[in-house]
């Protein structure tokens, strides 16, 4: 198990360690993106990359400003991101009330922007197998879970015209 003893070993000159941390960041965070970007959300590659960097810039602020970094000072940091993104997302959700039944619309894409800025906060601390695996279980929800929800969605047109 990493101990925030090696989370928080990185030397603030050493600039390819915080590139490679950023860089994960940027990949993981463009994924998610890029799905969202394919299925016509309008929260898409851009946003998820900058959700994901900027978690990691904001992650890496209290890693590298002291060799003697607690764990309090990198968990008020994530709690802080994530009131922020939680606002964020907030701003993706929309309720449709036109219709005989009001609709909600962008949960999903709220709950991604969310999951990827928690993603960016892994890159940031050096966490790359709990992270790679992280977005590979995201991306599984996103495509997979989408196309079973649409299966299911033709079985019980299906079943209705029978």
């Amino acid at each position: 198990m990493t101990s925030l003893v090696t989370i928080a070993d990185i030397n603030p000159d050493d600039w390819i360690e915080f590139t490679l941390r950023l860089a994960i960041s940027m990949v993981v965070g463009g994924a998610i993106g890029w799905e969202r970007q394919l299925s016509g959300k309008a929260a898409g590659l851009r946003t998820h990359t900058l959700v994901s960097l900027g978690t990691a810039l904001f992650i890496m602020v209290p890693l590298s400003l002291s060799p003697a970094t607690t764990p309090d000072s990198v968990s008020r940091a994530i709690q802080g991101v994530a009131t922020g993104i939680g606002f964020l997302g907030a701003g993706e959700i929309v309720q449709h009330r036109d219709s005989r039944k009001p609709h909600v619309y962008g949960l999903t894409s709220a709950a991604s922007i969310w999951v990827t800025a928690a993603l960016g906060a892994l890159a940031a601390c050096g966490l790359w197998q709990i992270c790679l695996v992280g977005t590979s279980m995201i991306l599984t929800v996103l495509i997979g879970e989408k196309r079973l929800e649409d299966w299911l969605k033709q079985q019980r047109i299906k079943s209705s015209k029978e």
